[in-house]
């Protein structure tokens, strides 16, 4: 009987977000209203709006409440990928949450990657792009810390890494390579992203270079596979 309860209260929320009661970006009445709604406990109604969360359909903010999920928005991948003009031209608001800047040697890899000798100091920056408020992809980035001794300065103060390169003079970046691939989301990811671990998630890893072809930033994208549909675009 109680699953019963709980599956129609889902498929009446279903219902009415299909039929554009409550559109993308829209919250959701609070558990409160919902129970009181339904006449349920809150139990119940959280045990449906864990089910809509499962399906893709709402996600929750911590602190501000269930949304309907955003369209997924269309990003392409060209060779000047900016992740800001890339949601505006999607109709939506593009901010960011930097969670982490750092500098420290580089590892090996790494220093593959931007042509350093092991050990170079590289500036690792961390965080999470969102739509409309909405997490899209949690990035990690890694620059040569050399030729930009300023960078976790400018970035503190722009937010932006777009902004804070033409800050330090580099004012053009070009996409040389990526690889993408799939995977399911762990725990820690699945925080970041707002998503039900195990949750589908597209991994790009890309080379962005100067205009001399020098590596300037080696950079790890993860995207909720709900929520962005990738597309390869020619850029000159």
């Amino acid at each position: 009987m109680k699953d019963a309860i709980w599956s129609a209260i889902a498929a009446t929320l279903r219902d009415e977000i299909g039929a554009g009661h409550y559109r993308p970006g829209d919250r959701l009445p609070t558990e409160a209203a919902l129970s009181t709604r339904f006449g349920v406990n809150r139990h119940t109604v959280r045990h449906a709006l864990s089910s809509l969360a499962e399906a893709g359909l709402v996600h929750s903010r911590r602190g501000a409440g269930v949304f309907v999920a955003q369209r997924p928005t269309d990003y392409p991948l060209g060779r000047r990928v900016r992740f800001h003009q890339n949601v505006l031209a999607a109709g939506q608001t593009p901010s960011r949450r930097i969670s982490r800047v750092e500098t420290r040697p580089s590892d090996a890899g790494e220093a593959r990657a931007l042509r350093l000798k092991p050990g170079e100091p590289v500036h690792v920056v961390e965080g999470v792009s969102l739509a409309d408020g909405q997490p899209v992809a949690a990035f990690r980035s890694i620059f040569p810390a050399a030729p930009f001794p300023g960078l976790p300065a400018a970035l503190r103060e722009t937010q932006s890494i777009t902004r804070a390169l033409a800050a330090l003079g580099l004012t053009d970046y070009t996409r040389s390579e990526t690889r993408i691939t799939a995977q399911l989301a762990d725990p820690v990811l699945a925080v970041a992203l707002s998503v039900r671990p195990g949750a589908p998630v597209l991994r790009t890893v890309a080379l962005n270079v100067d205009p001399s072809g020098r590596p300037v930033e080696h950079g790890t994208t993860w995207f909720a596979g709900e929520r962005v549909t990738l597309t390869v675009a020619d850029q000159p």
